[in-house]
This record gives C-alpha cells, structure tokens and sequence, in this order.
C-alpha cells in the first residue's frame, strides 16, 4: 500500500512565465509617448524631475531592504515604477527636495510598511502626491510654476481656469484637439492625451491591466461631467474638457489601475471606476481642489475591500449529496 502524502500548496498553480521585472517594464514601455512628449514639451528639467524620481524611489526601497535586513527587491522594478509615474504627476519644476520628499513617502510610507509589494492598501505614488500637494500647494499651481516658460499655445491650466474663471470664460481657449495633442500647461506626463490613450491600450492588449476599471473611469467622467454642463453650461465646462485635462487619463490607466489598491473582480471593477470618476467632477465642479482625481482614486482605494466582496450569486440552489 502506498503510503506516500502529496502535499501542495493552495491555488492557483499555473504559471504563464510572466514575472513581476515583466510586468513594470511594460508599464515603463507604456508611459514612454507621453514622457517623452513632455520632455520635449517642458525641456530639460522635466529629465531631471523624472531621474530623481525615478532613482530616489528606488534608492528608498533599497535602503529599507536594508534596515529591516530583507533580500533587495529593486530589480523588479516596482520603485522605478512607483518613481516614474510620481515624476509625471510633478510640474517640471519641482525642487529636487520636494521630489525626494514625495518618493520616500510613497516608497517608504505607501509600499514598504505595509509590507512591500502586493500589501499596500493605497497607490503608493499617490499616497505621495497627496502629501505633497497638502504640504506645499504653491508647487503645484502650474500656471506659477511656468511662468518663465514661453509655449505656443495657451499657458493655462485648463481646470485651474475652468475653475476660477468658468467655462462660458475658457470654451475658446481650450479647443478639445488641443487637449488631446498636449497643447495645455500641466505635469509633465499628464498633459498628452493622446499618448497615455496609447499607452493604457498597450497595457490592456497585453494583459497587464484589465479593460473594466479605465472603461468604467472614462465612463463616469462623461456622464457626470454632462450631467453638470446641461444643468448649468456657463459655470460647469462640457466632459471633453474634464476627460482631456489635468490627471484624467493618467489616473484611468495608470493610477487607478494599480493592482494592489484596485478590485480583482468584475462588477467591483466597473463599481471602483465609475464611482471614482464621480468623485472626481464632484471635487472639481462643487470642491476647493481645480482637479481631485488624486484624493478620489486614494478614497476609493480605502473602500476598496468593500466594493471587492461584491461577487453575482450563482443560479440556482446547491444539492447536499449527504
């Protein structure tokens, strides 16, 4: 009689040879279009902003490896990732302390403490920005910090105008073709539109992100957005405005998406979209924030384990074979 125990551990058991090093070079492939338009858009200090992101989130991770004496886990990627998308969310005049500031709190604060990779209940990358941008607000007036920059277009933000000045006030100045090719002051990856589309579509071509929570994003931005713009289209700006400006587009395929902080089922994932781009026009339109998509994926992060034990019920009634 064989004796002999297999002993396994729990599911799933496949493994399709991906890995976590493939994974976040993808997601650095993919931001290529739109940094690479705002490096040539906002010059040499936006290299210099994304570098320093880019390296002192790394160097971060790799010094709490360190302190808490654990194998270093730089070369999967996760911090350059954490680090680069940080750096397109800045204007490209940041000082180099408020970069190095930001990292460590979504490095060390939003990812390492929590356990590292896979614990963390929020964005890491907007667990910093949102520090940052209630710390030191000034720095992310964007129509201050390129003052000193000559464009050819309208150096405007878009929602800060939008804001301040209505949208009867900025429909001409903002035409939508604009937006989407990146002529508008912002972060130096957030601007190109076109270029996060193509890349967020990469990303879902290749199965790194599911289509369900970028879908359900856009989604909710247009229909609140018009929702406002026909109750009142002289204050509140038409959806075209919001999907095209600001973080939008970035925060649809790169930030809400972010696997450890977003749903891992279906329904929650359209639940999770939706609700987050509601968040986001009601912070703009009724709000003191000109754009809140930072705030409203990190709120929906927090009530993210409640939306994921949405599950649809099974047909049907169970036998018991007992």
């Amino acid at each position: 009689m064989n004796t002999n125990k297999l002993t396994v551990s729990h599911a799933p058991f496949w493994h399709d040879g991906d890995s976590l090093f493939q994974m976040n070079l993808n997601i650095m492939i993919a931001t290529l279009p739109a940094i690479i338009f705002g490096i040539i858009q906002f010059g040499a200090p936006a290299v210099g902003v994304l570098a320093l992101s880019l390296s002192s989130a790394m160097a971060w991770e790799l010094i709490m490896n360190l302190v808490s004496k654990k194998k270093p886990s730089i070369g999967d990627l996760d911090a350059a990732v954490i680090g680069l998308v940080f750096g397109m969310m800045l204007p490209a005049t940041s000082p180099w302390w408020l970069v190095i500031t930001g990292t460590f709190v979504a490095v060390v604060i939003g990812k390492m403490i929590f356990g590292g990779i896979g614990a963390n209940p929020f964005n890491p990358a907007l667990v910093g920005m949102a520090i940052l941008m209630l710390s030191w607000k000034i720095f992310f007036d964007f129509d201050a910090a390129y003052v000193n920059y000559e464009f050819g277009f309208t150096a405007l933000a878009p929602l800060a105008a939008l804001k301040f000045q209505g949208a009867s006030a900025v429909a001409d100045l903002f035409p939508v073709s604009d937006l989407i090719m990146g002529k508008q002051v912002g972060a130096i990856g957030s601007t190109f539109g076109l270029g996060l589309i193509i890349g967020g579509i990469y990303l879902i071509l290749r199965g790194y992100i599911r289509w369900e929570i970028p879908v359900s994003f856009i989604a909710g931005i247009l229909v609140t957005a018009y929702c406002f713009n026909l109750s009142n289209p002289d204050t509140y700006a038409g959806p075209m405005i919001h999907l095209f400006s600001g973080y939008t587009l970035i925060g649809a395929f790169f930030l809400a998406t972010e696997n450890s902080s977003s749903p891992a089922n279906r329904i929650p994932m359209f639940l999770y979209g939706f609700f987050a781009a509601v968040m986001i026009i009601l912070m703009r339109n009724i709000g003191t924030y000109a754009d809140g998509t930072i705030l409203a994926i990190l709120l929906l992060n927090l009530v993210n384990p409640l939306i994921d034990t949405i599950r649809p019920k099974a047909l049907g009634k169970g036998v018991n074979n007992a």
